[in-house]
């Protein structure tokens, strides 16, 4: 009761709802643009550099070890998602967001002049150390300033720039190095950065209580070893590694040894990373299940569309990133109208519902592309597949916020964040390995025997084919893309069947 009375004195004007609209809103006004910038440069780090990837490897070579300058950021950033929820729970989400910005404007900065492959790849573990905490401080920071019955429009601009920042990744990174340098994609961070810093140094006023802080230092471990052992194993799986490989399966088993310890040690921590009792409720863990699912899909199919404008319809990178564009305006726009919806009528369960059904839909649609399906036709399933997807995203995140505690907030936000981001990565190597078995499989179906097929098959390479071993490899690609959207469809079935099970809590009015 002590801690409860105390916030008004500290944080008078944000804490009482009768002078809380008067100054909390022009500071709102600055702060929340300042937070969509953080949001957005943590988003593009995961998806910016892969259109930058063979310039690197012709600068500073080290070809065999290129998928780690994706994996190692992406490792780094996944594992200290539930450590940033729980340090801005204990120590206020202030000092935690500003800490993780300059982690991730220092490890930007020295990515960009790193001299080989091994620099880079570390350098990249070192951003994505302060990236991880940027995208789950500044949807809890959002927690902190606004009360949820008017916090569904803020989390929809976030759902809206983050499919925003998965599409033009791709593009900016091409642009940045077509123009200026590989080096760039890092140094455009600095700036934006150092504004996004000032502002929330300035204006950022958390609804925060001091309390004695303990550390769950093995629970942490046993969650970082779990994450990094689950990572290897999709990313690694199929590609650098074959599924057979005994060294493969030996990673998983250690994960899962690490998953029973991290369960173990939060039953008898004082303060655990990620409560236990979290997942007794409802919201949380449906929410969790369906993010993860909507990760898996949206990742592991999301990978493939690219790569179909390219191959199939002669795309360059540049255009195939445009073309990206009616799915991106379909997460943005659905995102910002389901927020606006959700404030004013104050229910958000219906959203998943539609959402999930939407993108099911997508997933078949997108299975029945031929070689000779017009490009607008695919547009229009993106722009399906897009809304969906904004339907969904932020407002599991908007109803785990509104039934947690208020002192679980961070590690609540963190822990249906950290479902979605696993989901992604599982998605992208259980799709990767799905494409590339289907894809084998017909080439030795349709190709004669004895037909040699170069050994990089780049979009520009499959062109200079002979037109009849073209049209063979096209239709063994769109067969194997077809088996991946389909088995994304089945997936996202589920998440639907899920989201039936969500209950309308009433929205808070207050803190």
């Amino acid at each position: 009761m002590d801690q409860s009375t105390s916030l008004p004195a500290e944080h008078g004007s944000a804490a009482a709802p009768s002078s809380a609209s008067a100054p909390a809103h022009p500071p709102i006004r600055i702060l929340f643009p300042a937070l969509l910038l953080v949001m957005l440069l943590a988003a593009l780090d995961q998806t910016i550099v892969s259109t930058a990837l063979p310039t690197i490897v012709g600068e500073l070579g080290g070809l065999e070890s290129l998928s780690w300058v994706v994996t190692a950021y992406l490792l780094t950033s996944t594992i200290v998602v539930p450590l940033y929820g729980k340090f801005g729970d204990l120590f206020g989400r202030k000092i935690v967001l500003q800490t993780a910005i300059v982690l991730f404007l220092i490890g930007s900065a020295l990515c960009g002049v790193a001299q080989n492959m091994t620099q880079l790849i570390l350098l990249r573990a070192l951003q994505g150390l302060g990236g991880g905490g940027l995208l789950v401080i500044t949807m809890a920071a959002i927690g902190d300033v606004i009360p949820p019955a008017e916090r569904g429009r803020y989390q929809g601009m976030f759902g809206g720039v983050f499919g925003l920042a998965t599409v033009i990744g791709p593009l900016l990174g091409g642009f940045l190095v077509e123009h200026l340098s590989w080096r760039w994609i890092f140094y455009i961070n600095l700036p934006l950065g150092m504004v996004a810093l000032l502002v929330i140094a300035a204006v950022f006023k958390p609804h925060t209580a001091h309390v004695r802080h303990t550390i769950d230092y093995m629970g942490a471990a046993f969650l970082a070893s779990a994450l990094t052992c689950v990572i290897l194993f999709t990313s690694q799986g199929g590609t650098v590694l074959p599924w057979t490989s005994p060294e493969l399966w030996f990673t998983l088993a250690v994960g899962i040894v690490c998953i029973g310890g991290f369960i173990y040690e939060e039953r008898l921590a004082a303060e655990p990373i990620m409560p236990l009792q979290l997942f007794t409720q409802r919201t949380f863990l449906l929410s969790s299940l369906i993010g993860f699912i909507v990760g898996v899909s949206m990742f592991g199919s999301v990978t493939f569309l690219p790569m179909y404008l390219q191959v199939v319809k002669g795309s360059t990178p540049s255009q195939a990133g445009m073309q990206m564009l009616p799915m991106m305006g379909g997460v943005l726009v659905m995102s910002v109208i389901t927020g606006r919806v959700i404030s004013k009528i104050g229910k958000y369960r219906m959203f998943p519902i539609a959402g999930t059904f939407l993108v099911a839909v997508a997933m078949i649609l997108l299975a029945r592309l031929q070689i000779s399906t017009p490009v607008h036709v695919m547009y229009l399933y993106m722009g399906v597949l897009g809304c969906g997807l904004g339907m969904v995203m932020q407002v599991l995140i908007l109803a785990v916020q509104n039934t947690v505690e208020f002192k679980h907030m961070g590690v609540a936000t963190s822990g249906a964040t950290l479902f979605r981001s696993i989901g992604g990565s599982v998605g992208v190597a259980a799709f990767g390995a799905v494409f590339s078995n289907r894809l084998g499989a017909r080439l030795s179906e349709l190709i004669p025997a004895g037909t040699e097929l170069p050994q990089s098959l780049g979009p520009t390479t499959i062109h200079q084919l002979p037109a009849a071993l073209r049209d063979d490899y096209l239709q063994a690609f769109s067969s194997a893309l077809h088996t991946v959207y389909l088995s994304a469809a089945c997936v996202v079935v589920l998440a639907f069947a899920l989201s039936w099970f969500l209950e309308d809590v009433p929205l808070r009015k207050h803190h």
